[in-house]
């Protein structure tokens, strides 16, 4: 529904307010409804959690800061707030990108493995529950092509 005039509204239909409103609502609501498994059972917050599983998975479990934040959905200050209090519990250790010292990686010790590991039963079992289960393997696949013709997934952000 194109119009000529750019300051009039292109209003939605009811078919793309649903659509909206549902993109809303998980974006919005989800990611709390994960998070509180993750308090109670592991004392993190979804963004600590992912955060730390991000660098149990990368090669020799150390990731480039700059690149931490990217795949954790926050901005360097927050990623480094955080990674601080790891480094205070003995989760996570700086050090300077050897390819490139004008970066710093984010080392995983061997502790901080550990609480990865063990949060990641609850973050499963919760994403399983509140995403997975209730869709069908043909609605698994459309949420996964419509994240990426969204560009919302991790590989389409980097």
């Amino acid at each position: 529904m194109a119009t000529s005039d750019p300051d009039e509204a292109l209003w939605l239909t009811p078919a793309e307010k649903e659509a909206w409103t549902g993109l809303v609502s998980l974006v919005l609501l989800l990611p709390g409804r994960l998070e509180s498994p993750l308090r109670h059972d592991a004392g993190l917050t979804l963004f600590e959690y992912l955060a730390l599983s991000h660098i149990s998975e990368a090669p020799e479990r150390r990731l480039r800061m700059s690149e931490l934040a990217y795949l954790a959905n926050g901005s360097l200050s927050r990623l480094s707030n955080v990674v601080k209090r790891f480094e205070q519990r003995g989760w996570v250790e700086r050090m300077p990108d050897p390819g490139d010292g004008r970066y710093t990686l984010a080392v995983l010790t061997d502790d901080g493995h550990d609480v990865v590991v063990a949060a990641a039963p609850t973050h499963v079992r919760s994403v399983r529950e509140l995403v997975l289960d209730p869709l069908t393997p043909e609605d698994q696949q459309a949420l996964a092509r419509i994240a990426a013709k969204l560009r919302t997934r991790p590989v389409d952000l980097a």
